[in-house]
Order: C-alpha cells, then structure tokens, then sequence
C-alpha cells in the first residue's frame, strides 16, 4: 500500500473514532489498525529522510 493510501486510511479512522459512533470493541480495533499504519508511515518518512540526507550530503561533497 502507498503512503498517501496509509495517509487516507489514517484520516478515515480518525474520523470514526471522533464520531463516536463506533462500539468499544470496534473503537479498539480501529486503534491498533491506526497505531500499525501510523508506525509504517514514519518507518516510510525516516526513510525517506535518510534517502534526502545522504543525497544532499553527496551533493555538498561534490560542489565542495
């Protein structure tokens, strides 16, 4: 799944879980299932600003 899929799932369940229309038990999995997208998403950004890092290091070498 792509991260803007994980992004929308995320504000979805956030949605449910303001409405307060979702039962304790679906309340709690809607939890986890947020916790786990949430954890994928910023495992995605770190990488993704290691990525970032590295290539504007290898730049600052090469025009130094």
């Amino acid at each position: 799944m792509k991260f803007e899929e994980k992004i929308k799932q995320l504000e979805e369940i956030v949605e449910k879980l303001e409405s307060g229309e979702v039962s304790l038990e679906e309340s709690i999995e809607l939890f986890k299932k947020g916790t786990k997208l949430s954890l994928e998403c910023k495992k995605t950004l770190d990488e993704a600003q290691k990525e970032i890092n590295s290539l504007t290091s290898d730049g600052e070498e090469n025009n130094g």
